[in-house]
């Protein structure tokens, strides 16, 4: 890297210097460290330099948990959300998120060690990487958010789980029947039924014992989705492309207004957005990966080839759904009936939605079972309860962990069943919480931990970046809000029928 002349060049110079400086300094605080904590730890080649189990996940399996975690059966919805907007606003929007949630992703694999990204502590969590870093005060904004949003997250998986599992009934019940017959089903034993599973799951102690499922689920993700493709390629190729547009549904088309049109495109811009939420569990993945070659470096390249997947099939499955159905492209085109044959490939790729899903639920509540396992052992550190793990055919458990995830499992899937409109609730806090989760927190780390001058070219690009996000957040915000609000308006609790 070359420094430049002039001013700005010395201080990139001695930018540079200082860097070198302060990471021969940390590798030497690192080794003594480590020498003085033999003690306290056993070194018997089973152990990281922090005491805990070695890590001995690879930047492949991290990119199968992004992957995992990144693709939902949101990616269904894309062909609606560029029915809305069109192709020229939804290719850019698409991109815009691509790029950010790689910049950002990237800027947050330096912050799992600190104050140095190679050498420096470890943060197991995101919440305690924002701690070390920008301090507690942040630490309890950073908590608020990524709970809230995995929260919701949840609720909404056990939701959306349920309308897959319905598909399959219903694709079933139309080949039988007939493409009129009133193929309804409730989702509340379906729910229920979900739940059950999630319990059996969340019995995995945390995330290095899911790379198994992880990996299934990625490719459960992979299997739907080009289903999907395959489907729309299909329609293209039997019906011809549908009637596009550059804007999407054009004004007056079935009576749409002006102002019901901009809360369409509004609401799109949202769920492209959660679409690409995942950093709030980044690092915690990242707590996974062995220690050699560095976390940071492994990290980057699951977080690219992660990313560039999970783009190119959000693409495919925008542009070739919006292709085949046009301006009548349906919210999901696997579980809203936009294909009815062949059924049993409709079927199969509801089912594999519903294995992804218990797969990324997993993924997305080991940072809360972590977190509030964690405040309770503090909070009785002597506590038999907590302390004690039983073996049961070879298998160790604990009951603490049994009667705490079981509980939690139930209160989620409890407020599903009681609110059926809670997925527009999960689009606003994803709206919410994408600018301060994937963005701001990012950001603001790495220019913390790496000391970019206030008002240098690089801070002020970094900030630039921040403003944008939080204006395309807050509109988003608005879109879901409003789809909140006329949800509200049909609220039937425990009555959620698909």
């Amino acid at each position: 890297m070359s420094c430049g002349s002039g001013k700005e060049g010395t201080s990139s110079c001695i930018m540079i210097l200082n860097r070198v400086v302060v990471m021969s300094y940390h590798m030497l605080v690192f080794m003594e460290g480590k020498e003085q904590k033999r003690g306290r730890y056993i070194d018997d080649g089973k152990h990281d330099d922090d005491g805990q189990l070695k890590r001995t996940g690879t930047w492949q399996q991290a990119s199968a948990h992004i992957i995992t975690t990144v693709i939902g059966s949101g990616v269904l919805s894309l062909a609606w959300c560029f029915a809305q907007m069109g192709w020229i606003p939804g290719i850019s929007t698409l991109l815009f998120f691509c790029v950010i949630s790689l910049f950002t992703s990237i800027l947050l694999a330096d912050s799992y060690r600190s104050p140095d990204p190679v050498f420096g502590t470890r943060n197991s969590t995101y919440m305690n990487a924002v701690k070390a870093t920008l301090g507690m005060q942040q630490y309890k904004l950073c908590g608020i958010a990524q709970m809230g949003v995995l929260v919701g997250i949840t609720i909404g998986y056990t939701t959306t789980t349920a309308i897959s599992m319905a598909a399959i009934y219903k694709s079933i019940c139309f080949h039988q029947h007939g493409h009129h017959a009133d193929c309804h089903v409730s989702n509340n034993p379906l729910m229920i039924t979900f739940a059950i599973m999630e319990i059996i799951l969340s019995q995995v102690p945390n995330f290095h014992e899911l790379s198994p499922l992880s990996v299934i689920a990625a490719i459960m993700s992979f299997m739907y989705s080009t289903t999907g493709i395959v489907l729309s390629i299909a329609k293209i190729a039997g019906n011809g492309v549908g009637k596009t547009s550059l804007t999407g549904i054009p004004i007056g088309n079935n009576g749409l207004t002006a102002m019901e049109k901009m809360w369409r495109v509004l609401s799109a811009i949202g769920d492209i957005a959660f679409a690409f939420s995942f950093s709030f569990v980044l690092i915690e993945i990242q707590d996974t990966l062995k220690s050699s070659p560095p976390e940071n470096k492994s990290m980057k390249k699951a977080a690219t080839v992660g990313i560039f997947v999970c783009s190119m099939f959000y693409m495919m499955c925008g542009v070739l759904g919006y292709a085949a159905f046009g301006n009548d492209a349906p919210g999901n085109f696997l579980t809203g009936f936009g294909f009815f044959d062949p059924f049993w490939l409709v079927a199969l790729a509801n089912l594999c939605v519903v294995i992804h899903l218990l797969g990324a639920y997993q993924i997305i509540a080991q940072p809360i079972f972590g977190f509030m396992e964690e405040w309770v052992r503090k909070r009785w550190p002597e506590n038999r309860l907590i302390r004690k793990h039983y073996t049961l055919g070879g298998l160790e458990f604990s009951l603490f962990r049994l009667i705490g995830r079981t509980t939690y499992v139930v209160v989620m899937t409890t407020i599903a069943m009681l609110f059926p409109f809670f997925n527009d609730f999960v689009g606003l806090i994803g709206a919410c919480t994408f600018w301060p989760l994937s963005v701001y927190f990012p950001i603001q780390m790495y220019i913390a931990q790496f000391n970019i001058p206030r008002l240098s070219c690089a801070w002020i690009c970094l900030q630039l970046i921040t403003v944008a996000c939080f204006i395309v957040s807050l509109v988003a915000a608005i879109g879901s809000t409003r789809g909140l609000v006329k949800s509200v308006t049909t609220f039937k609790p425990f009555q959620s029928v698909s």
